[in-house]
């Protein structure tokens, strides 16, 4: 039987997408960012806004703050922000590398984006079980509360009994 092999591809989101950013994506393939984005640039009718966008400013210096790249300042770094794939995206950018590595690396990134997607389902069905769990626990909590209210003057101590005093009082 074989194993399951994990998948360790940055997946980042971006406008509400899970996204792979240019510099990873060369990366798995084995050849650098700037020749990526060039073999990209050649290629641009084959990746609508939907499978590849270069992010906002905003969106990069997010990118930045959370550490997902370096600071355009300094030594290193970007100059400017990067363009990031979608599931489609990536692996079109495969399509255009045209290369035995970016064959097998194609492979490797749909079996990242499907184990991203099965984590997903798993989740939102653990939430939907916590939710009726939950629900139950409710139920249950008011039964009890109603149950502790009626047994509250049953395991109360008798009040003392008042005996009539004999005899006059003032």
């Amino acid at each position: 039987m074989a194993t399951k092999k994990s998948i360790d591809i940055p997946i980042h989101t971006v406008r509400g997408l899970r996204v792979v950013m240019d510099s990873d994506s060369a990366a798995l393939y084995g050849v650098s960012t700037m020749a990526f984005n060039q073999a990209i640039k050649r290629n641009l009718k084959r990746f609508p806004e939907d499978f590849s966008f270069v992010v906002s400013r905003e969106e990069f210096l997010l990118l930045i703050s959370q550490s997902v790249i370096s600071k355009p300042e300094g030594r290193g770094g970007r100059r400017k922000p990067p363009r990031v794939f979608t599931e489609h995206g990536a692996l079109m950018a495969a399509s255009v590398l045209n290369s035995d590595r970016a064959i097998s690396m194609s492979v490797y990134v749909i079996r990242a984006f499907i184990e991203i997607r099965e984590q997903i389902t798993a989740n939102n069905a653990i939430l939907k079980r916590l939710a009726e769990i939950d629900n139950t626990l409710m139920i249950h909590d008011a039964s009890l509360r109603d149950v502790y209210k009626k047994l509250m003057p049953l395991l109360a101590p008798p009040r003392p009994a008042t005996l009539k005093r004999i005899g006059f009082h003032p």
